[in-house]
């Protein structure tokens, strides 16, 4: 027979049970990004019958997602424009001076998600402010998870993330009767939990 005084407790203990599950899904997932298996491109139309794709092979950064309220995720990548990887060298050039990206004076782009909006289990948006060339615009990445990042908590995740933007916004307003204005970007990154 059980104790009058043990039954209350027995009682609660689904309460917590439950109370416990409730306060770990909403536990910020923190990630450090994988330089070693991210990186960003941008490919932009050349004479309007072909393209050209820039690289950009080194970065770092962090990834906070918070489950239950994706609105709270962030998501804080910078890119190292000094390492910029161009087809041939004469488009190397030109990328990295001031026509461009100017990596003499500004070394690094950067890429700052607020907010996370999912339509699914491993597709959403995600909307912040990319800063290029010392211009800060608004931006929204399309986001593709390749696992539920709410689900694979505890391990890694990969996204591949894109966007088009006006270079001209970012001041970079140079041989436009050869190059085209807007500018497919696309990152590719792989998340460890920290």
């Amino acid at each position: 027979m059980i104790k009058s005084a043990a039954r209350p407790r027995m009682f609660l203990l689904p309460l917590f049970a439950v109370f416990a599950l409730a306060n770990s899904a909403s536990v910020p997932q923190r990630y450090t990004l994988d330089a070693s298996a991210s990186n960003v491109s941008a490919k932009v139309p050349f004479f309007g019958l072909a393209s050209k794709t820039a690289r950009f092979p080194r970065m770092e950064g962090a990834v906070t997602i918070v489950p239950g309220a994706p609105e709270k995720a962030l998501i804080d990548v910078t890119f190292d424009a000094t390492a910029i990887e161009a087809p041939d060298s004469v488009t190397l050039a030109r990328l990295r001076s001031d026509k461009f990206f100017w990596v003499d004076k500004y070394p690094s782009i950067r890429f700052i998600g607020r907010s996370l909006k999912l339509s699914s289990t491993t597709r959403g948006t995600v909307s912040g402010e990319l800063t290029a060339r010392g211009v800060t615009r608004p931006a929204t990445l399309a986001v593709t998870f390749n696992a539920d990042p709410i689900a694979q908590a505890g391990k890694p995740v990969s996204f591949t993330g894109t966007t088009t933007i006006d270079r001209r916004q970012f001041g970079m307003k140079a041989y436009q009767l050869v190059v085209g204005n807007k500018v497919d970007i696309t990152l590719k990154a792989r998340m460890i939990p920290r």
